[in-house]
């Protein structure tokens, strides 16, 4: 009676580490094949995030610099004269191959835009 048991756990015991073995396998493999796609998929582009003259607008520019026509997001933020008050913006839309395109415009709501803190762009086909 005791043998029973003994073959019982046993057998429970490897099913279980065969089906977490399977389990890490299969989410590996999902976990890699997004990480390529996705680096595959979006490309960094040059931007320019230019505050305009008067200091309460900036002018959001990006250049699709991929062979085609792609779809583009940017996103800049901005230091202002008032404490932690740190405007961003993301805008995003098609935009043709090799063409520098004003992507948007951002009002800093009656504070002096001072600098960008931060922006990055990029294009996916």
């Amino acid at each position: 009676m005791h043998s029973r048991t003994l073959d019982f756990q046993l057998v429970i015991f490897s099913g279980l580490i065969i089906s977490l073995v399977i389990g890490l396998t299969i989410g590996l493999g999902l976990i890699l094949s997004g990480l390529s796609s996705m680096s595959a998929l979006a490309e960094p582009v040059p931007f320019n995030c230019m505050i305009l003259p008067g200091q309460e607008v900036a002018s959001i520019l990006m250049t699709n610099s991929l062979p085609g026509d792609a779809s583009c997001i940017v996103t800049c933020k901005f230091q202002t004269t008032k404490y932690n008050n740190n405007p961003q913006i993301t805008c995003a839309k098609p935009v043709p191959a090799g063409k520098e395109v004003e992507m948007c415009l951002l009002s800093s709501g009656g504070d002096k835009l001072l600098k960008l803190t931060e922006g990055h762009a990029e294009c996916s086909k």
